[in-house]
């Protein structure tokens, strides 16, 4: 066998290293398919759950930050809420900058009149962003329970009561309703949206919760025991994404979450690549500095080690991105370079690795599909969307990656919010909408070029005969491409409507 350079031996160990990690995500991902049919194939209890006699305080808290588009829908939706009056607060934790301060004003008397006790609170300064606001807003919560709701969110009249009953274990911290979506069918990226929640929304949560394992809250759609919050350490701004930081600090206190898939809460979908943008980088941002807080101690405290091993994968979940990422750039030199080493046993164990990843992967999201149990559901169908969103994931694994780099380098970060636009149906026009940041950045012309380049490799991987890499760079050439075309459109248009 040919000695390797320390070069070459660096592009396969890092190439290798990536695959692994994908390979040992993509079974842990596995494994919740089973423990989610397996709980779908036991027989659940029909008896209904009763509601705690007494029935507690429950206050809801309303995050808002510039939400003029959707925030009188908010309003009136947690107006709706069936509770008894006396027992039912409304905090509207308000830190806008604009005419939606104005538009929560106006609603205000309407609300009382419907004998709502709700709150106006705004803050002097937005410290600590959406964690600091619900800190704030729970320092004045009259509730023993505590729901939130996001501003996009559509909470239906029955929720709490749904809800309220699971606490009659009094070691329940929190239930965790399911997302649903208000504008599924707008259009394809929320389309692909959509598949990729669902799927957490299913397989993921379902199946964590069914095998005792870790589980989040998802920053909206829950009811909190007020007790847990602060037990817990309280909500704390040092991470983008507070919820699943103070999902952890809470599970290691002992708590258990319940989470509940028949109880949907339908939300809007952002329908811009920069408002995606926005929201990933805050996800995976976010997802990394949690892991970074809180892997060390998942790794110290006593648990057994299905658990220990989903955790690790649930916190570093969005190292998945920098895995991708490291194989895309890693797989170029490794093509020019495999020549050299034809016998090489790597070469079959890196392509067995691929394709057992490549099918676990297909597998959950089939199964996730499938559990939606939509009339138009269909392999073919199933497979066009499968390799589409794959498509996108490929094309934002350069985005996440720096924002998961960010993460486990301990760089702060402002909190961006994802802008809504009250955009449900097709005839919805998103164009002109104030909240618009139209911005062509440097990431994008690189996503761009990438997408030129890996266009070049699968010429070159076919001159080669490496027909394993062909499938790899079509999909990273067509996501790279598809991601850096819609956002060079998103950005453009607004500005010459605005031209016009």
């Amino acid at each position: 066998m040919v000695m390797m350079p320390i070069t070459h031996a660096l592009i396969f160990v890092a190439y290798s290293l990536a695959a692994l990690f994908l390979l040992g995500y993509s079974f842990a991902q596995i494994h919740l398919v089973f423990l989610y049919l397996r709980k779908k194939k036991k027989a659940e209890s029909s008896s209904a759950r009763s509601l705690p006699d007494p029935l507690p305080r429950i206050t809801v808290q309303l995050p808002i930050y510039n939400e003029m588009y959707v925030v009188r829908r908010l309003l009136r939706a947690v107006a709706a809420l069936q509770y008894p009056r006396h027992l039912l607060e409304v905090q509207i934790l308000n830190d806008s900058t604009d005419e939606t301060s104005t538009l929560i004003e106006e609603s205000l008397p309407e609300l009382r009149q419907q004998g709502l006790n709700v709150h106006h609170l705004r803050r002097t300064e937005r410290r600590g962003f959406k964690a600091g606001a619900l800190a704030y807003g729970l320092q004045h919560a009259q509730g023993d329970f505590i729901a939130i709701f996001d501003a996009d969110f559509v909470p239906a009249p029955d929720f709490l009561l749904k809800a309220l009953p699971y606490f009659a274990d009094p070691q329940v911290g929190v239930v965790q309703a399911r997302w649903g979506h208000l504008n599924r069918d707008y259009s394809l990226l929320t389309e692909l949206q959509a598949m990729a929640l669902d799927a957490h929304f299913t397989i993921e949560q379902a199946g964590r919760n069914a095998g005792g394992l870790f589980i989040n809250f998802n920053g909206t759609a829950g009811l909190w025991r007020k007790t847990t919050i602060t037990d817990a350490g309280g909500w704390q701004a040092d991470t983008l994404t507070e919820d699943l930081d103070l999902s952890y600090r809470a599970q290691l206190k002992g708590w258990k979450f319940i989470y509940l898939e028949d109880l949907i809460v339908p939300a809007e979908l952002p329908v811009t690549m920069d408002a995606i943008r926005s929201q990933q980088f805050r996800w995976n941002k976010g997802a990394a500095e949690c892991a970074r807080k809180h892997v060390r101690a998942i790794l110290l405290q006593p648990m057994p080690w299905r658990i220990r091993l989903h955790a690790l994968f649930h916190l570093l979940n969005s190292s998945a991105f920098v895995a991708v990422l490291t194989l895309a750039v890693f797989s170029l030199p490794l093509m020019m370079i495999k020549p050299l080493y034809p016998d090489h046993v790597i070469w079959s164990v890196l392509s067995v690795v691929s394709l057992v990843s490549c099918l676990n992967f297909a597998v959950f999201f089939y199964h996730s599909k499938r559990a939606q149990n939509l009339e138009s559901f269909s392999i073919s169908r199933f497979l066009k969307k499968y390799i589409l969103l794959l498509c996108v994931y490929l094309g934002l694994s350069l985005h996440n990656a720096l924002a998961v780099v960010e993460g486990f380098l301990g760089r702060h970060s402002v909190f961006e919010r994802t802008p809504k636009f009250n955009i449900i149906s097709r005839n919805d026009d998103w164009r002109l909408n104030r909240y618009l940041n139209p911005r062509i950045s440097l990431k994008i012309i690189v996503e761009g070029l990438l997408g030129v380049v890996y266009a070049a490799a699968i010429v070159v991987s076919a001159l080669s005969e490496q027909w394993m890499m062909v499938p790899f760079y079509i999909l990273l050439s067509v996501g790279f491409l598809f991601v850096f075309a819609t956002s060079i459109a998103h950005a453009r248009r607004p500005l010459a409507i605005r031209m016009a």
